[in-house]
Order: C-alpha cells, then structure tokens, then sequence
C-alpha cells in the first residue's frame, strides 16, 4: 500500500515538472522568443535563404523600432516578412545615385558597403522618394519604411507601402542555425 502511495506521488510530480515546462516553454515562445526561418534572398547579403533566427517580441512592448533594426512583421500575403528598418515616423525618406537620405541627410548604410562594391552596372538601389511610393511627404506616426538588403530583389515598402508598427512582431539580429553562421548580424 505504501509502495502504491509512493509511485502515484512520483507520478504527481513529475506530470507538475512536465507541466510547468510546457507552460514556461509556451509562455516563452508566445510572448518573449520565437524562432523564425529565413525565407528567400530579399535580405542578403546579411541574412541568406534558410537561416534560423531568434525574434525578440518584448523589445517593441516596451519601445519603439531603430533605423537600421532588423524586424519581423505580418506582411500582406499572410506571411511573416525580415526587413529593415530604414525610416521612422516623421521621416522623409529618399535614395538617389545609390545614396540614402532622412529628411534631406546623407545616411550611411554600413551593412551595404561590401555589397556594393561587388556590382559590377548600375546601383543596388534605384532612387525614389517617399512621395514616389507613399504620396506622402513623411511617414506618418505608428508607420515604418522597411527594406529588404538585397535591394533589387526584395519586396518591401517600395512595393508593399508604409508597415504599421502595430504589424511588426520583433526584432531579430541571431542566426543560430547554420552552426557556421551563429552569431548576431548588423
């Protein structure tokens, strides 16, 4: 009899550990974690198609995106899509000869030089302005202009308009698969 009290007590326990690290490990990739795999080239050379990510989810509760942070939102075909944040509200974005520009001031892109000076013709981002795309002259509050780093190939806010902060999901700057590539990215 104590024998059958004692396993069904061990029995308990170990159903509350497992219990608890269900509930911990959903509670964690629900609200704070999620993994995210990287789909297609939009974000090379930074991010290359089949990466594996972490996305940060609290960061954005608490504040608000940078320029230059990657980010992780709901995209208008149902999928979640990386990009980059390149302007914040109350921005007036505008690319000529290859070249950033935030309200009338040359930007650098660090994460693009190399980039760069592998093409061989042409630029690796067309020039436009906000009012090209957007019709408006700054992006408006609770809005971001996101860019895929692999500008002639990703379909981002030139194509998909101005993303709501309120669809962005996190940030996300470590691949932790491939085991080569583990690491945070700029």
């Amino acid at each position: 009899m104590e024998q059958v009290k004692k396993e069904k007590n061990e029995l308990w326990e170990w159903s509350k550990a497992l219990l608890i690290a269900f509930g911990l490990a959903a509670i964690i990739r629900f609200f704070l974690f999620t993994p995210i795999v990287v789909d297609g080239e939009s974000m090379m050379p930074t991010l290359q198609n089949g990466d594996r990510m972490v996305v940060n989810k609290i960061g954005y509760m608490v504040g608000k995106p940078d320029r230059y942070d990657i980010v992780v939102f709901h995209a208008p075909e149902q999928k979640n899509y990386i990009k980059r944040v390149i302007g914040l509200p109350g921005d007036h974005v505008e690319f000529n000869n290859d070249q950033l520009f935030i309200n009338g001031k040359k930007l650098p892109e660090p994460y693009l030089e190399q980039y760069k000076s592998e093409i061989n013709e042409g630029t690796l981002t067309d020039d436009f302005t906000l009012e090209d795309i957007t019709q408006k002259h700054e992006i408006p509050e609770g809005y971001i202009f996101v860019m895929g780093d692999n500008r002639r190939y990703s379909k981002d806010s030139r194509h998909i308009g101005l993303v709501a902060i309120d669809e962005v999901i996190g940030s996300t700057n470590f691949v932790f698969w491939p085991m080569d590539d583990i690491g945070f990215v700029k």
